[in-house]
């Protein structure tokens, strides 16, 4: 019985010897993976300051007014006067729409007369 028992002891102690070596290297693969991720967000982050400013750069008020006036004529465009706003009463809202119920049925609790 004692054999037995010494061979169990020893089953289990491989067993979790087998499980916390698994289990670390589950550990270090999330944990390298959790570098690659913010890694990654940090290049995004990077990545997508550099398109802010860029927008911001190709949106100054000075270069778009010249773009403006070099392609005036292939584009029309005038400047914004205040007669060419309007007021809100002005917009035509499309009508609501009405709902039509087609096949009512009755759910009073009260019970028909049959």
């Amino acid at each position: 019985m004692r054999t037995f028992l010494k061979v169990m002891t020893a089953m289990v102690v491989i067993g979790l010897a087998f499980w916390a070596y698994h289990e670390n290297y589950r550990t270090q693969e999330a944990l390298a993976k959790t570098e690659r991720l913010q890694r990654d967000i940090g290049a995004a982050r990077s990545r997508l300051a550099i398109l802010n400013a860029e927008w911001a750069y190709l949106n100054r008020p000075d270069r778009l007014r010249d773009l403006a006036e070099i392609n005036f004529d292939r584009l029309g465009l005038l400047p914004l006067s205040p007669d060419q706003f309007g007021r809100i009463d002005q917009v035509a809202y499309p009508p609501e729409p009405v709902l039509g119920i087609d096949n009512a049925v009755d759910v009073s609790s009260e019970e028909s007369d049959r």
